[in-house]
Formats: structure tokens, sequence, C-alpha cells
């Protein structure tokens, strides 16, 4: 190695963008890091692209099971009733 190196010409390089990402700063729980930078190497992908196909999961809903219907109580079936007994 040089002692000296000349830096005078030197040009920063460009950061390089992500498309359709936009970086930040977020605190999360070390528990929750250690969880998906150990999920991450069993899969063999980066943890931040987990943790990140996982919140696009929750955002758009994709593998969300469907909600369940509500019971339908007294009140409703009466309406219900009412209505189709008015129409017809």
């Amino acid at each position: 190695m040089r002692d000296e190196y000349d830096f005078s010409k030197a040009k920063r390089g460009a950061v390089l963008s992500s498309p359709g990402k936009t970086r930040i700063t977020i605190m999360l729980d070390d528990t929750v890091i250690e969880h998906f930078r150990a999920q991450a190497e069993a899969e063999g992908i980066g943890y931040q692209t987990l943790i990140n196909s996982i919140l696009r999961k929750a955002a758009t809903g994709v593998g969300k099971s469907k909600p369940e219907a509500k019971p339908i109580t007294v009140a409703t079936l009466r309406r219900v009733l009412r209505e189709e007994l008015h129409t017809s």
C-alpha cells in the first residue's frame, strides 16, 4: 500500500437508487430483527427483503383468509324478512 494517495481528481460515485423503493430509518426490537434474520437466512434471502414482502402482504391483504361472516342477529333477520315480504 502506498503511504499517500492522490484524491485531487477523484469524483464521488453516484448513489444508486432502487426504483419503487424509498430508504427510511425504522426502529425495530432486537428480537424482531433476530427472528427475521434467522428466517431469511434459512430461506436464503436478505432479512430486509423478507420484512418488505411480509409488510406488502399485510398491506395488500394477499394471503389473508377471508373474514368470517358475522352471525345473523334477530333484528337483521326481521329486517330482511320485512324487505322481502314487502317486495313480493
